[in-house]
């Protein structure tokens, strides 16, 4: 018997969205509920809580084995931390511990640094991945190395590429979180500040392939007060806002590494992933296909499956990384993939404007096969996300004549 998982958790709560305009995110809660893909009798419970989350948290982040019908991967599902399927291994957790006391590259027989110095043994194993190592009473201290803006001019709003050093003292594992802790205190209470989740944008070994940096992709949160006609400093991100403000050297007090439900299942390099994200949702799937395709890795020497990318943003000067991914897919075109949606772009099928439910919609048939024939699929965006994906599965469903409420 197979089983899935779903995660319902923060994962960027200043992601660009690629859906018509959305409410702010508000607080999220998250909770835990396992299902097995077989027993029909909890399908309508999974359901409602799938469609309740969905409307409550801030982000969301799902990660699910392929199973027939295809469409129940995405559709009977809630959130999972410890779910396994008929091998007992597990799915959707993420792979992997820090190897310890590991400090200098290897070398390759042609010369070039291979990144093996992170990695379990086998790489793929996970039973050890460092979770909350550093806490909010007891936050690691980390050092801002470069601050850049990696949005054109026409975009909807600045997005930040922020690399800090953490000298590797910091493990972390492709998807997981990091907790940033903006200084000051609130002024309603004069608390500190909580924390905010941010999705790592970089593999393990860091921009710099070291171990001792990791990298976030950070929106600046505004609000445009339509009396003023003007952004109102008083309403704008403060964490989104410290963070797109650092220089080289500024200090970032941080907490995690938090999560484990989107991490990459490694075990069998032949496994597909489909990873569907807006905006700054980018990030924990730009540390899969560093991993993958850029980096040395024992994980990229064996991978033989594909990578599917599907990400949707406003614009084109919206595109997030994606000369990288455009080098990635000329090196790898069997096994890298690319889908944009820029909804003020582009039109649907329908002559609407493309969100990123649209676009997945163009390739349904060829998405349930692979989920069909094992892959994995992640999402990973603001809240809003999943009723759209959910209209577009029950759709694609009534086409195939399936009972998509059954």
């Amino acid at each position: 018997m197979v089983k899935l998982a779903l995660a319902l958790t923060a994962v960027l709560a200043g992601s660009a969205s690629a859906f018509a305009p959305q409410n702010a995110p508000v607080a999220f809660r998250t909770g835990d509920v396992s299902l097995d893909a077989e027993a029909g009798a909890k399908r309508k419970a999974a359901l409602k809580t799938l469609k309740k989350a969905a409307g409550a948290v801030g982000a969301v982040a799902l990660a699910t084995a392929g199973v027939p019908p295809a469409f129940a991967a995405a559709k009977d599902a809630v959130e999972v931390v410890e779910t396994v399927d008929n091998t007992k291994k597990m799915i959707g957790l993420g792979a992997g511990v820090v190897a310890a006391g590991a400090a200098a590259l290897t070398l390759t027989k042609g010369g070039a640094a291979k990144q093996d110095f992170l990695e379990a043994e086998p790489y793929w194993d996970q039973s050890t991945v460092p979770v909350n190592v550093y806490k909010n009473k007891a936050p690691f201290t980390g050092k801002v190395v470069s601050t850049k803006r990696i949005v054109g001019p026409k975009a909807t709003g600045e997005t930040c590429h922020i690399v800090i050093d953490h000298k590797g003292d910091f493990p972390y594992w492709e998807g997981q979180s990091w907790g940033v802790i903006p200084p000051g205190n609130r002024e309603k209470d004069g608390k500190p500040h909580a924390v905010r989740l941010y999705s790592i944008a970089s593999s393990r070994y860091g921009d710099d392939m070291t171990g001792n940096t990791g990298s976030l992709c950070v929106r600046r949160a505004t609000y445009w007060c339509p009396e003023l006609k003007a952004d109102d400093p008083a309403k704008k991100g403060i964490c989104s806002n410290f963070l797109c403000d650092t220089k080289p050297g500024d200090e970032v007090q941080m907490t995690g590494p938090a999560g484990k439900v989107m991490l990459m299942p490694e075990e069998d390099p032949t496994t597909d992933y489909i990873m569907v994200a807006t905006g700054t949702g980018i990030a924990p799937y730009r540390g899969f296909i560093r991993r993958l395709f850029v980096e040395n890795t024992p994980a990229a020497e064996v991978y033989k499956g594909q990578a599917w990318l599907f990400l949707g943003v406003a614009n084109s000067d919206a595109l997030l990384y994606d000369d990288e991914f455009q080098e990635a897919k000329e090196k790898f075109p069997d096994n890298f993939r690319i889908d944009y949606a820029l909804s003020r772009e582009q039109t649907n099928s329908k002559g609407g404007k493309m969100y990123i439910q649209d676009k997945v919609e163009e390739y349904a048939d060829e998405v349930f096969g692979k989920l069909e024939a094992g892959a994995h699929i992640y999402f990973c965006g603001l809240k809003g996300m999943m009723p759209g994906i959910q209209d577009m599965l029950k759709g694609v469903a009534e086409k195939k004549g399936l009972d998509y409420d059954a």
